[in-house]
């Protein structure tokens, strides 16, 4: 059975859009997996250490037969493959980040995983991205992607094209 999951996408070292690229190269490679869309690239302000690169960001569609946690191990594998190296700093500089903002209609709070995303709902590097490629969403929990949208401006945004970034 297929679930459909959005992954929010980040990335702010070592060229972020070509790491975004083949971080969705990867997805779309993933078994039991189809890539199903993607958002355009949003240029992001850094949360956490102000002295570090705009992020590039985006959220791509799947549906995968993959279970939670199986998928949260293939993205940190994908991670890994493009240089990721988790730090004890939260929110610093990253050559990858990969996250399961939701998961079909479950919500989960796991050890190692907790969907939908706990600040997914106050990040307008995620929401405008995810309410390009599902603008009728609505979460696990009842609300309206429209509704979370109203409460978080597109402040610190900036769609961006191959030309104009990293």
């Amino acid at each position: 059975m297929m679930t459909r999951a959005y992954i929010g996408l980040g990335s702010n070292l070592d060229t972020p859009l070509s790491q975004l690229r083949s971080a969705l190269k990867a997805l779309a490679a993933l078994p039991d997996t189809t890539l199903v869309s993607q958002s355009s690239f949003y240029a992001s302000d850094p949360l956490g250490p102000a002295d570090q690169p705009r992020y590039v960001n985006a959220v791509a569609a799947l549906d995968t037969a993959l279970s939670p946690l199986t998928l949260l191990d293939a993205l940190q594998a994908i991670e890994l493959e493009q240089g990721r190296t988790r730090k004890a700093e939260r929110w610093g500089p990253r050559t990858l980040d990969l996250d399961i903002l939701l998961y079909g209609e479950q919500q989960l709070d796991e050890p190692r995983l907790r969907v939908p995303h706990y600040h997914m709902h106050a990040r307008a590097f995620v929401l405008y991205p995810l309410a390009e490629i599902a603008p009728q969403l609505n979460l696990p929990d009842g609300r309206a992607l429209t509704e979370l949208l109203n409460a978080c401006p597109f402040v610190g945004l900036e769609r961006v094209t191959e030309t104009q970034c990293c």
